[in-house]
């Protein structure tokens, strides 16, 4: 639709090379390892004759080593490559695994988990950016491919977990062996060596990046929130009383809520209310939903529902915050992802065990208490970084005349929203009044939209006015280098001309810092109507399912905000015209 939505409906996000699907795979396993041992807990407990204290250190050692592994990740990536660090972090996870299913005790199922931790840190740190290079058919469909299979990990992983558990305790740890063997398989013989990147990450670089505010201040804000989500996840299944299967839907319905709202909820909701309000009305909901589970704990009935709503929330934080964090930090965004990830598993591996030992000392209720108190101290750090919040908004939302972008090689952390692209034959920016806008990408349809464009400009004797969305890769768990600024360019330098071979006078603008797809339609909306444009031509949406969900939110912010007219171009036609 517009130039980020349109990539992602004019080519379709899941026809894929094979080594795009086996990471992917890879991604789904790695992300059932998040609420795959919430069924077995009590069984654990129960047949090794381990306090829930002792239990809950599943989730602590296994994050707490993930959240200190997350700081050598970019050092080791740097310097083997990224498929090498890919296949050592799935061998790991399979190693550690099935260890873990072979183990015991709960002492040696604790220490395989930390070593699963080392896995999954340097997977996690790789797989989005393994991704996006080797996917085909635009940057967008990776993305989307991408956010999905972490939906679908956490979604799925508790029901794997209870119906393997159900069977045995074990089971759920030889499980995760089996697939990410076959994941392990596929990415040695499908995915091709990336080549190294042309500098060296440092070891020390995470924690110097935690120098500036605004990335401390969040990365703070989400150690809070993890606390509180930790708690409710890996202490909520001892009061509940459950067999494995049902404790897995329960955590099922809650993995689809923080999917849906990870992938489409957050997206809206950002667009419309702004990065600030967003995470204030996220944390404070999320706080009174911890503290119903405090009050009613022994309320089977409200504990189960308050999990499953907690969902929502989790997801909507995860996506805001994770776009938040990359917006205002001033280092790679590698960097800045590994320092976020060090700080807030911190606090979700110290929650669980924290959760035990305070039920030991005094009773069941007192760590949700604290776990809302944490939500509510969150939005008091958050508070104190509300004008960097404004600045991440400014980022990613304002329009800068192209008077004021003559410097378009800025640092990324100063860049405007709006950048020129340099062309012999563009016209000056005072002739664009009354502008046809073209939105478009580098999907093969996109030429049509500027062809369109093209003939009303030359119709009314108008200016186009094409521009392009860099697209930020931000999801909800992760973040990668991004399409490339000069890859952007390129893109419009393309459409320019072939616009002023025909005589047509154009323009040529890349969009930056868009990260959600209500977003990029309320920017072209903002720009048409700051260019005084006559007409916004844009391509619509060719595809079902998914794809044409991830374009609406796009495609309604344009619409509700948009002062001119909107001229829809159907890929299809010209499908339907060769086929003829």
């Amino acid at each position: 639709m517009t130039a980020h939505a349109q990539s992602s409906s004019s080519v379709n996000p899941f026809k894929q090379p094979k080594a795009v699907f086996a990471v992917a795979f890879a991604c789904v396993v790695s992300f059932m390892g998040i609420g795959l041992v919430d069924p077995i807990l009590p069984a654990i407990s129960s047949q090794l004759d381990a306090s829930p204290s002792q239990v809950t250190l599943l989730f602590t050692s296994y994050l707490v080593v993930t959240a200190v592994a997350m700081l050598i990740t970019g050092w080791v990536s740097s310097r083997v490559g990224a498929k090498k660090t890919l296949i050592a972090g799935l061998a790991l996870i399979v190693v550690f695994a099935a260890l873990a299913g072979a183990s015991g005790s709960i002492g040696g199922i604790v220490g395989f988990r930390a070593g699963w931790g080392v896995g999954n840190a340097l997977f996690i740190a790789t797989s989005l950016a393994v991704i996006v290079a080797s996917a085909s058919g635009g940057f967008v469909g990776a993305i989307i491919l991408y956010e999905t299979a972490l939906g679908v990990g956490i979604a799925v992983g508790p029901l794997l977990g209870g119906m393997l558990g159900e069977v045995s305790w074990r089971g759920p740890f030889f499980g995760v062996a089996v697939l990410m063997s076959i994941a392990l398989i596929a990415t040695v013989v499908l995915v091709e060596p990336m080549p190294l990147p042309a500098r060296r990450t440092g070891l020390s670089e995470p924690l110097k990046a935690l120098r500036h505010r605004g990335l401390l201040t969040l990365s703070l804000t989400a150690l809070c929130y993890n606390w509180a989500f930790f708690t409710v996840l890996g202490y909520a299944p001892f009061p509940m009383g459950l067999g494995a299967i049902q404790l897995g839907l329960v955590f099922t319905g809650w993995g689809a809520l923080v999917a849906l709202f990870a992938v489409f909820g957050a997206p809206r909701l950002q667009a419309r209310l702004g990065i600030a309000r967003t995470l204030y009305a996220n944390l404070a909901l999320f706080a009174l939903t911890v503290l119903a589970i405090a009050i009613w704990t022994n309320n089977r009935t409200v504990l189960i529902v308050c999990v499953i709503v907690a969902g929502v929330f989790i997801g909507v934080n995860n996506t805001v915050t994770t776009q938040a964090v990359m917006t205002v930090s001033p280092v790679d965004r590698s960097v800045a992802s590994a320092a976020y990830g060090f700080v807030r598993f911190i606090g979700g591996g110290l929650a669980p065990f924290a959760a035990g030992k305070l039920v030991e000392a005094f009773n069941i209720h007192v760590p949700f208490y604290i776990g809302a108190g944490a939500l509510v101290l969150g939005i008091v750090i958050l508070s104190t970084a509300h004008g960097l919040l404004g600045q991440a908004e400014r980022l990613q939302a304002e329009q800068v005349a192209p008077e004021a972008a003559s410097a378009p090689d800025a640092a990324d952390a100063t860049a405007p929203s709006l950048l020129p692209v340099e062309h012999a034959a563009a016209v000056a920016s005072d002739a664009a009044k009354g502008a046809i806008v073209a939105a478009v990408d580098g999907s093969p349809h996109a030429e049509r939209v500027a062809e369109a464009a093209g003939r009303l400009a030359t119709i009314n004797g108008r200016t186009v006015y094409v521009v392009h969305a860099e697209e930020a890769a931000v999801s909800g768990e992760s973040a990668a280098e991004g399409e490339g600024l000069e890859s952007a360019r390129t893109a419009v330098r393309e459409h320019l001309d072939r616009l002023t071979a025909q005589g047509v006078p154009a323009v040529g603008h890349v969009l930056r810092h868009a990260t959600g797809h209500g977003e990029v339609g309320r920017l072209i909306a903002e720009h048409a109507e700051a260019t005084g444009a006559r007409a916004i031509v844009i391509g619509a949406p060719t595809h079902g399912g998914l794809s044409a969900l991830m374009d609406a939110s796009a495609g309604q912010e344009l619409m509700r905000r948009a002062t001119c007219d909107i001229v829809l171009i159907n890929p299809r036609a010209a499908e339907v015209g060769a086929a003829a």
